[in-house]
Parts: C-alpha cells; structure tokens; sequence
C-alpha cells in the first residue's frame, strides 16, 4: 500500500503536516474498471465533492490555470485538452488532466473522449499516481450539473420534464447523477443526429427505470425545437463547435437550461436569460457560446454570477426568464475526485504500484 495514501473518510478530513522526512512517493496506476468501481453508487457523496471544491475554488484555495487546447490542421474535429490545477483545503493535491475529444472515434465504435489523470505529491512535486480519466472526467461534469440542477431549481417550480439534446457517455452520466440524487421525471425527451444514438440511450434509460422501479415516459423528438419546447430541463450534451440553436421562441416557457456542451446556444439566447457559469473567467474563452456574448456586447453584464455565488446566497435567480448553466469543467474538479479514488483504492488495498518507477534518486550517481 501506498505510504502517501489515505482512506476515504481521512481525505475528507484536514491534512496533517508531515512530520516524517521528505521521501519519494510510490508511483500507482489506476485502472478505468477500479475508478469505476470506486465510484459507482456514490453520487451523493460526490456532489458533495464537487460542490466542496467550488467553495474552495472560489475562496481563493485553489490554482487553475487556463486549459490549453492542442488542435490539429489535419483533423479540425479534434482536439486534446490540458488541464493543470492544484488544490488546497483537505485535498492538497497537484496534478494535469489530458483529455482527447475525436468525435470521428463513434463511427469507428469507440468512445469519442479518453483520458488520464496524474496526481502529484503536494510537498514533492512528485507524480504519484496516473488513472484512467475518461470516467473520473464524465463523473465530475454529471456531478456538476446535477448539483446545478438542485440549486438552480430551488425558488423555482421542480422541473419534471427532462430532455437530452445529445446522447453520448456524457448525458448518461448526467441521468445517472440525477437519479442518484432523488430527480425523478414524468417525462424524458431524446433527440441526437443519430437513430442509432438515441435508441441507445432509450435502452439505457428503460432498464435504469426498471431497475429502480420508477416510470417516466419516454420520447424520442425528431426535432430540436419539440425536445426543448416540452422539457423544462433541458441538457445539452453535444460534440457542437459553434452555436446551432437560435431561435429565442423555444425557451418561451423559461426552462432550466444545463449547457454543458458550452457551444449550442446562439448568443442571443444567452442575452435573453439569466446565466450562472462555474467560473467567469474560464467560461468566456475559446468561442464558448457566453465568450460570443460577450463579444457581441462587449461586456459581461449578461452574467448572473458562479454556481458558488447561488450556493452561497449571494446571488438569487429569478423565474421569469430561461436560466442557463454554462459549466466549462475545471481542473480542481479533476482533482478532487480522482484523489478520492485514490483514497478508495488506497483504504481497499489494491493500488498497482510501479516498483522503481523513479529510477536516478541520487544526485550523482
């Protein structure tokens, strides 16, 4: 076992200053089958997490840099994403997520995004763990936006109606997390480009309700417009680059919008609601669909405030307009919950440790 590790219950505890020498951490790998494991059925537990490390982030204790997008001329559709962060509080871990996004993967029958995620040692700089983070990724985005829907819905009448624009691993997760956190609706509306798609995703949601022993109807709409006109939560959960939906009539019933894809609303629909971002100055880059209206604008007037700033109570949302979340996914995030899985795994003894990984320990030799 890892002499750097703690339990699960330990990492939600304050961290103790090291009274041992400075050593060289042990370096683990951490499959994608264990990070699942370590995280299935604790969807409570992880909003918690997430919503933890938002107050953190926003107190200051937290290092989040701007991501960096590597694109390709060659491959204009994909992309890898690096997001470095460093997090304080009872977590103190360092680390990078690297995360591709080559949509022409589903045609192939493989998953668009894949990802690792390294952990450094907060007094060493050292890597001390490398774990499969396409789960730990789509994790810490379905926590977010089911914890958005919580604070977002409060003041406001519970929606029970619920459409998927977009029907890939990230809208799963995105299901998962609300049902795990007590969301139930009558209805849930499909639509994605592909038939094949959708169907799948109605397989997936039919065996989630019978398994749970809860009924909602399920509708496949052919069209955006019937999807986002009879839902009043809406999810976007796209691979869109530039804004697709631009017609401002068919939020008129004022939904809760979850944007987390960040690019399918024209900037005009964003300027006619009220919008809450996980972090303003992330959120307005890279032709986001509110980085359009700011420049549409010239300013950021249009921005309600942070889910933090909801959270806190020091910003109310009013019922009278669509409200919009824009979450663009932060690296503390990252963070956070990989380094409970860390900790789970860790407290369960089943970390595969890379005897000699760090080789030349010896200044000269």
């Amino acid at each position: 076992m890892s002499t750097i590790g703690s339990t699960a219950a330990e990492s939600a505890m304050s961290h103790p200053l090291m009274s041992q020498p400075i050593t060289v951490p042990p370096f683990a790998v951490i499959s994608g089958a264990q990070v699942q494991h370590a995280l299935q059925g604790r969807e409570n537990q992880i909003v918690e997490l997430v919503e933890a490390t938002y107050r953190l982030h926003s107190a200051g204790d937290s290092v989040n840099p701007p991501s960096y997008f590597l694109r390709f001329p060659d491959r204009p559709s994909a992309r890898i994403i690096a997001l470095p962060a460093s997090i304080g509080g009872q977590v103190r871990v360092d680390g990078l997520k690297w995360i591709s996004s080559f949509p022409e993967n589903v045609a192939a029958g493989i998953p668009r995004a894949s990802a690792v995620l390294i952990l450094n040692d907060h007094d060493t700089g050292y890597p001390f763990a490398c774990l499969e983070s396409s789960i730990i990724s789509a994790t810490r985005t379905a926590a977010s936006a089911a914890s958005a829907a919580d604070w977002l819905s409060r003041g406001r009448r519970r929606p029970t109606r619920v459409g998927f624009f977009g029907v890939g691993l990230i809208a799963r997760y995105i299901h998962t997390f609300l049902a795990g956190t007590g969301w139930s609706f009558d209805e849930i509306g499909v639509h994605d480009l592909s038939t094949d798609n959708a169907a799948g995703f109605c397989d997936y949601l039919r065996g989630q309700l019978e398994q749970s022993g809860t009924a909602s109807r399920i509708t496949v709409h052919d069209n955006a417009e019937q999807l986002i006109r009879s839902s009043d939560l809406v999810v976007f959960a796209t691979v869109a680059g530039q804004p697709h939906v631009s017609d401002l009539s068919w939020f008129e019933h004022n939904p809760l919008v979850l944007h987390v894809s960040l690019r399918d609303l024209a900037p005009e629909i964003v300027l006619a609601s009220t919008n809450v971002v996980d972090d303003i100055e992330h959120c307005l880059k890279a032709n986001t669909s509110p980085h359009l209206a700011e420049q549409l604008t010239g300013n950021r007037d249009f921005l309600h405030g942070t889910l933090d700033d909801v959270m806190a109570g020091r910003v109310t949302v009013p019922a009278d307009r669509p409200l919009v979340f824009s979450p663009f996914g932060l690296g503390v995030l990252d963070l956070a919950v990989g380094k409970y899985v860390y900790d789970e795994v860790d407290r369960c003894g089943e970390l595969h440790v890379i005897d000699d990984f760090f080789h030349e320990l010896r200044r000269y030799g």
